[in-house]
């Protein structure tokens, strides 16, 4: 509402006699984004309490912005110890199968919920939450079962809104329709594949982060073949995201050989759809349309990892993410895009997109020059307009020159229909690996 007014006020260039204290921006005028930006924070106060010290109000801020906890210690709980513990090593599980088992409508033996070490965007202990299911019936095929990881587009800012979360409490007004549609478990589990259905965005919900989802990712696989080496200590993992699932696809492959190395003959493929490889390419693509709250609580949710991101907010910015919204579904933090607003409007730096902060975040989650150990199968809409397929492009032409075994295919639609006529020949190429045919690259 109070943007709403103060474009109101900025229409109302009639009055002769603008507060001197609080000068009304000018919408039309050049400085417009700017003034409004110093108008704001003139207007509506921080609800971080000012300190003398800039660093320890940063602090304050992402202590505050940080998601709430759910009430279930698995998800809410930090363990101690976390430093003498290796990437991947298990810290808890929980058996989930009563809940689970009527979520994935196919028939199942178990599902269990992990908790296990992981590392955080710079490298610090950390830890997250994935869940196994493991078919009914026995594995028919040669060798171990593989799996499928399964990277849902989770696109969340609250914890309630994982996958992990619904398999262990159950349907709940916060679960995503994108854990059934594409059913992607339900098809793997009656193939005989057990599936890994990671959270990939951590306990801080950084939503879109690569490097936090990566190592979630590859650290879930490092605890299934931990927990249960006989089972899957030679099991062949593959995996797949679309849209948001895949940011965390695209990170995961990425890091294997830096972060995991020991799994570079384990992940015998990644498929990966929708792909929000570049978002520089996205601040131009869904900024200031309907696609703008997608892009705000992406942007505010590296912020989690990445404060310097947070210290760019000014006080309307601040106000937002601390309240309720701080532990939202994308169908509710998507619905502020009907207004359209830039990203300036929660900014306190000019041209934030453009600017040195917003450069070194796209080249840092870029994660450009990293080659895949893992055959890549990357897809995209080829009318796609807010995640447009130059990006996907750009990532599989990066890919060939740095020698990585890839596959590129455009395919008919936006992010939408995209994801559905993209599907099935994606699916195809994925059972190929996990049965043990060797990928060929189109490079």
């Amino acid at each position: 509402m109070l943007l709403l007014c103060s474009f109101a006020a900025g229409t109302a260039a009639a009055d002769p006699q603008p507060t001197q204290q609080f000068p009304v921006p000018q919408v039309g005028t050049p400085g417009f984004l700017p003034d409004l930006q110093r108008w704001i924070d003139q207007v509506i106060p921080s609800p971080i309490p000012a300190n003398a010290d800039p660093a320890a109000e940063l602090a304050a801020l992402r202590a505050a912005v940080l998601p709430s906890a759910v009430g279930d210690p698995i998800f809410d709980q930090w363990p101690t110890g976390l430093d003498t513990l290796s990437p991947g090593d298990l810290i808890e599980s929980r058996d989930v199968t009563a809940t689970a088992a009527w979520l994935t409508l196919v028939p199942i033996r178990s599902a269990t919920l992990l908790k296990f070490r992981t590392d955080d965007a710079h490298g610090l202990p950390s830890y997250a939450t994935a869940t196994l299911i493991v078919p009914a019936t026995e594995w028919a095929g040669p060798g171990d079962r593989p799996v499928l990881v399964n990277n849902l587009p989770i696109d969340a800012l609250g914890r309630k809104c994982t996958p992990g979360y619904s398999l262990a409490h159950g349907l709940t007004s916060q679960s995503s329709s994108t854990e059934f549609i594409p059913p992607t478990t339900q098809l793997a589990v009656l193939r005989g594949y057990a599936v890994l259905v990671p959270d990939h965005e951590g306990p801080w919900m950084a939503y879109a982060e690569p490097y936090v989802a990566g190592h979630a990712v590859l650290d879930a696989i490092r605890a299934v073949r931990g927990i249960d080496p006989a089972a899957y200590g030679e099991s062949r993992f593959a995996m797949t995201g679309y849209s948001g699932g895949a940011i965390a696809t695209h990170g995961a492959a990425k890091l294997i050989g830096s972060y995991a190395p020991e799994l570079a003959d384990v992940i015998v493929g990644a498929a990966l759809g929708g792909v929000p490889a570049d978002f520089e390419i996205l601040s131009r693509s869904m900024n200031a349309n309907l696609a703008s709250g997608i892009f705000m609580a992406a942007t505010f949710a590296i912020g989690r990892e990445r404060p310097e991101i947070l210290a760019a907010m000014n006080n309307l910015g601040r106000w937002v993410t601390t309240s309720f919204m701080k532990d939202t579904c994308a169908s509710v933090f998507a619905v502020p895009g009907i207004l359209h607003l830039p990203i300036d409007v929660g900014a306190n730096i000019v041209d934030p997109l453009r600017s040195e902060l917003a450069i070194d975040i796209y080249e840092i989650t870029r994660m450009q020059g990293m080659r895949s150990t893992t055959p890549l199968y990357i897809y995209n809409g080829d009318q796609e307009w807010w995640i447009p397929a130059e990006g996907a492009r750009k990532l599989y032409d990066e890919q060939c020159e740095l020698g990585a075994n890839a596959v590129y295919r455009g395919v008919l639609g936006e992010h939408i229909i995209g994801a559905a006529t993209g599907y099935p020949e994606a699916m195809l190429w994925l059972d190929q690996r996990l049965l043990g045919v060797a990928a060929r690259s189109e490079c």
